[in-house]
Parts: C-alpha cells; structure tokens; sequence
C-alpha cells in the first residue's frame, strides 16, 4: 500500500507533512513528489507511469494552490484513485482557488477534500477496502474518535 504525495511546489511541502502524520499512525507507506503540471508535465507523467506499474494498492494526493491543475492531470494518467487537498493561506485564497480544484475536465476524476487530517484518512480508508489489517486499524481509529464523546 502506497500513498504518494505529489505537490505543485516546494512551498507546498509544509501542507504535505501535515498530511503524512495524519498517514503514518496507520502504518502506510508514503512519498513526496514535486511535480508542477503547469512546468513539467513530462516530470509528473513519468512519475504516474512508475506508480501505475506497481502491483500494490495506491492512492494519491494531490496539494497544489492557485491553479490547480496537477489534480486533474494526475487522474488523466493514473490508474489509482486521486485526492486533492489544496493547501490556502487564508480564505481568500481559498474563495479564489477551490474552483480549480473541484472543477476537473471530463473523464479526470480527483476527489477534493479540503482538510489535511481528512484527506489522509479519506486515503487511508480506500485502502483498507482491500487490507484486514489496515480495516482494523481504521476501525481502531474510529473506536478512538468516539470514545472521545463518551
């Protein structure tokens, strides 16, 4: 099981950690990536080729501001499913840019969950569709979380 992490540049790597703590109490493999679709696409290509040849589960996400368009071209080449979280600096930054994110082009599907802890998670369980033990640490999780309301 994999979970890359591909950013649109470094400036969004701080967003990217904040992602891999939330992956690693689950014990899943993780990456980070900088690839920008908008400078070099042959870059972020290459990289999707590699992980479509691997025989494990995998799920990406994708953190790109401003325009994103590493969403959707990650999802026009992979095989795997594609989560974007867009990182924003505040919510102006977010009322201009999320339309980017959540609109993709036909046939380029990218989930887009906003919240790093979420879309970790949201990562994490696809995974544990075909993964007992990555299940059970999920529904730990789960028993963990509501435990907290009791």
């Amino acid at each position: 099981m994999f979970i890359p992490i591909i950013l649109g540049s470094e400036a969004d790597r701080p967003h990217a950690e904040k992602i891999i703590s939330y992956i690693q109490p689950f014990g899943v493999e993780t990456e980070i990536k900088v690839c920008s679709a908008h400078k070099v696409p042959e870059k972020l290509v290459e990289y999707i080729n590699q992980i479509n040849a691997r025989e494990d589960a995998v799920v990406y996400i994708t953190c790109a501001g401003r325009s994103n368009g590493l969403s959707g071209c990650t999802s026009g080449s992979a095989t795997h499913p594609v989560i974007a979280c867009p990182p924003f600096s505040d919510k102006a930054d977010y009322n201009v840019n999320i339309h980017s994110t959540v609109m993709m082009p036909s046939d380029t599907p990218a989930m887009t969950v906003v919240d790093p802890q979420n879309a970790a998670i949201a990562a994490v369980k696809i995974l544990a569709l075909t993964d007992a033990d990555l299940k059970a640490k999920v529904e730990a999780h789960i028993q963990e979380v509501k435990a907290k309301f009791s």
